[in-house]
């Protein structure tokens, strides 16, 4: 067993951080490099609710980010485009991810060269492993109590670098030019809804809204009830971990994010929870009017969908279908 000091080998901007070490200029810095990343990260639509078949009982203005068409399928190639243009190429890295981080951090290490290890929960759906693999990158599944202890041996046995998939600068900071994109697009909305595993996205979206100066912008997190760490974390007032289960895979990380939960506790509202039934008919509801859209993708729109953002009436929000990540193997398991 590893000593409660051992800190294993990081990549840059992986040391303890503090949250001040966020600003508006490091952002839209960070923002310049996502653009200008060889990795091809696109500008993804952003459609309002009303040009679209979905069914909605409010009255308000919404609108969805489709990140869902993201290249690699999710936002997390924002992160990732950020990270790799910090570090040296060639090296050997390791991360933990239950598909989507892992699938761009493959796309990242092919296109640069470097070599790569993704060590997954035993949870994830199977094809998630096959799509990482065939970028070239081994893929190691295991318990999700056990996901850290396997990237410790990585790195103190074979001396490879982690990359970690949420709790770390540089990716919060990639993960901020999707909070430009949104402002850019619907200025000064009321109410953003994003979804939460780990909290990079939600901390790196909620950071990029609240420091461009949309001050009365209410941010909310979504998070599967049997996942809910960052739920926990605001209730106990640190970042804690919880044995996590839910069908929505990518987000139920092993805990919640210290760097996260430190920008969530600044700039989020409230964390929210939906039921993975209700993750499941979301998928469905979308999947039937032209989306699709993975469960963790979906957890936001199921807030939407179950009335569960307070005083949404007659107000302008954006929701972010944040990856569509699903194989027809996943599709068979959701109602018609």
């Amino acid at each position: 067993m590893l000593t409660e000091n051992y800190r294993p080998k990081f990549a840059h901007g992986m040391e303890d951080t503090s949250v001040d070490v966020i600003t508006l200029q490091m952002l839209q810095a960070a923002r310049e490099t996502v653009r200008a990343s060889p990795l091809g990260v696109i500008n993804t639509p952003m459609i309002s609710w009303s040009q679209t078949t979905l069914p909605l009982n409010i009255a308000c203005d919404i609108h969805i980010k489709m990140e869902n068409l993201q290249r690699t399928g999710s936002f997390k190639i924002r992160g990732v485009a950020n990270q790799f243009a910090r570090i040296p190429m060639g090296g050997h890295f390791v991360t933990m991810s239950a598909g989507n981080y892992g699938k761009s951090f493959a796309y990242a290490t092919k296109h640069y060269g470097s070599q790569g290890k993704v060590v997954m929960p035993e949870t994830a759906p199977q094809s998630r492993s096959v799509l990482i693999q065939s970028f070239g990158v081994e893929v190691e599944r295991v318990p999700t109590s056990s996901l850290m202890d396997v990237v410790n041996r990585c790195v103190q046995q074979e001396n490879m670098t982690f990359l970690h998939s949420y709790d770390d600068v540089d990716l919060i900071a990639g993960h901020a030019s999707l909070g430009f994109e949104i402002l850019e697009a619907v200025p000064n909305p009321d109410v953003v809804i994003v979804c939460c595993g780990g909290g990079g996205l939600l901390a790196g979206v909620a950071a990029a809204v609240k420091l461009s100066g949309c001050q009365s912008t209410r941010i909310y997190g979504v998070e599967p009830k049997g996942a809910c760490s960052m739920f926990r974390s605001f209730v106990e007032g640190k970042p804690v971990g919880m044995d996590a289960k839910s069908i929505a895979s990518g987000l139920a990380p092993p805990s919640a994010g210290a760097l996260p939960y430190a920008l969530c506790r600044r700039y989020v509202e409230e964390i929210l929870l939906v039921s993975d039934e209700e993750i499941k008919s979301a998928v469905s509801t979308l999947y039937r009017s032209g989306f699709l859209v993975e469960p963790s993708g979906a957890a936001a729109f199921a807030a939407v969908a179950n009335d569960r953002i307070p005083d949404i009436g007659g107000k302008t929000a954006v929701i972010i279908l944040s990856g569509g990540n699903i194989g027809k193997d996943e599709l068979v398991n959701f109602p018609d």
